[in-house]
């Protein structure tokens, strides 16, 4: 791939008063990707309680969004490059809008599992056309505060959709239960379609690359057989078929690399660019971005639990409780872009990980010494400082994997780098069932559940904290100081549709 193959159409209109109407209706449609995702969470004890879900569908519901956003992630980008990034973005937020009454009207489990998973594929296509339409509509001297707006709406999204996903489940409207917290999409994304078809204005790639649908469905194939066994294997014993799957799944992932480097070799448009492999420091971020996404999968999921299934609290106090970890990330996320980075280098994200690390231990230091005792208060001092360990990884991540990579390839990479983190998340949303409800006994008593999952979370907690060590000892691999040459590279979009220079900014939405 060259860079003239991933160039902004340089005969877009120029910049009129309408780009600010339509840079608020994509940061909308961004605000509102980003709050479902951490907005299901806070609600997921509600949906199991009042839905009957099963512990395997309840880890659907949020996998299932995140499997099918990271496998459409890259295509969608495409589409948008040959077939308009307008005509995507609205394909993407009316099926977004489409998909979020099937969830809040779904009549069961299953439907809700099913919803969800058309939420993810279409955000696959909605979310990256939000960067691409801003390069796009506004010249290079004003994407920098465009993208300084962006990230405070990573941030708002960030602390706001657990309070808003507490908020909603707790007043019950109209005797709703947890069903609100998707049809408040409804409004939103029915008023994105109608304003975005008017203010924004179409672009497209002007050489854009193939789809490689190929390789789409091999990377899905491949996880769908490690993820759902991993899922449904605890409820149904361990069968056979499902170890016979996860051994699948390393085959189909072999014939996703045989067949992505005779991709590369007929017509140059691979999903993955396995050259991109031989720079030690992508192939060591790729690792970290997976590994941490698999952490991140696993806590998010099983601190809910066992807050408001084991401590017994209210979606509210949950939301709440949550607020000093959301702000310690935003706030230690600016303070290592801006700060730190430029003058420490790779020691700021090692001592991100092991700050996180020290956070996971004092958690379940507290989660041990106080018990079902617990208070909200006692959990500030280690959700602050895993929410500073976190901030100081997910803002400088990216462009450190990405300062060894050709610039020709940047945008290929920086896909994958938002790919793979997607793809760590399922893949620790499907772990949970081996690592914490493994732990949780089958017909339990009231007062056994409590002690129950309380030792559950703390079992997790350990592998969260393993999991940080290994990330540690991996960013070894990254550069000691992460090249600035990607600046020049503005004007580019990569093939999820994102921008080199909004990599910051991805990676907090991840």
């Amino acid at each position: 791939m060259t860079s003239t193959e991933t160039l902004v159409d340089s005969t877009a209109p120029a910049p009129d008063r309408r780009r600010w109407f339509a840079l608020a209706i994509v940061m909308t449609a961004a605000f509102m990707d980003l709050v479902d995702v951490t907005i299901v969470n806070i609600a997921i004890p509600s949906i199991q309680a009042e839905a009957g879900a099963s512990d395997s569908q309840i880890q659907w519901i949020t996998a299932g969004y995140a499997l099918a956003f990271a496998a459409g992630l890259i295509t969608g980008g495409r589409l948008g490059d040959i077939h308009g990034r307008k005509r995507l973005f609205l394909l993407g937020i009316g099926g977004f809008t489409l998909a979020s009454a099937l969830c809040g009207f779904a009549a069961n489990p299953e439907m809700l599992v099913a919803s969800r998973i058309l939420q993810g594929g279409m955000a696959a296509l909605m979310v990256p056309q939000v960067l691409s339409i801003v390069h796009a509509t506004f010249p290079a001297h004003e994407r920098g505060k465009v993208f300084g707006l962006f990230g405070a709406i990573v941030g708002l999204g960030a602390v706001s959709g657990p309070l808003l996903g507490a908020l909603l489940t707790e007043w019950n409207l109209f005797g709703l239960e947890w069903r609100p917290i998707f049809l408040i999409n409804l409004p939103v994304g029915i008023a994105g379609l109608i304003l975005g078809s008017r203010f924004i204005t179409e672009s497209k790639a002007p050489k854009a690359l193939k789809l490689d649908l190929v390789g789409v469905a091999l990377v899905t194939l491949g996880m769908l057989m490690l993820i759902y066994p991993l899922t449904r294997g605890r409820e149904l014993g361990w069968p056979l078929w499902g170890h016979l799957s996860m051994a699948g799944a390393l085959v189909v992932f072999g014939a996703l690399v045989a067949y992505e480097r005779r991709k590369a070799e007929r017509d140059g448009s691979p999903l993955i660019e396995l050259s991109l492999f031989r720079v030690k420091s992508f192939a060591a971020g790729i690792a970290v971005q997976t590994v941490f996404g698999i952490g991140l999968g696993i806590f998010f999921l099983v601190w809910t639990l066992y807050m408001q299934i084991g401590l017994g609290w209210t979606p509210l106090r949950a939301g709440l409780t949550g607020v000093p970890f959301s702000i310690a990330v935003s706030t230690a996320a600016g303070l290592s872009v801006q700060k730190l980075v430029p003058r420490f280098g790779r020691k700021v994200l090692q001592a991100g990980a092991l700050t996180m690390t020290v956070g996971v231990l004092l958690y379940i230091w507290e989660s041990e010494r106080y018990g079902l005792g617990i208070a909200s208060w006692q959990m500030s001092l280690p959700l602050v400082v895993m929410g500073v360990g976190m901030g100081l990884i997910v803002a400088p991540l990216t462009d450190a994997v990405l300062s060894e990579v050709p610039r020709e390839h940047a945008g290929s990479a920086s896909g994958l780098i938002n790919t793979v983190q997607q793809m760590g998340n399922a893949l620790g949303l499907g772990l949970v069932s081996v690592v914490f409800f493994g732990e949780i006994g089958d017909r339990l008593t009231r007062t056994e559940v409590g002690p129950a999952f309380v030792n559950a979370f703390q079992h997790a907690l350990g592998w969260v904290a393993a999991v940080m060590a290994a990330i540690f000892l991996l960013m070894f691999a990254l550069p000691k100081r992460p090249a600035q040459h990607l600046e020049g590279a503005e004007d580019t979009t990569d093939s999820s549709g994102a921008a080199p220079s909004e990599d910051r900014e991805s990676a907090l939405a991840g």
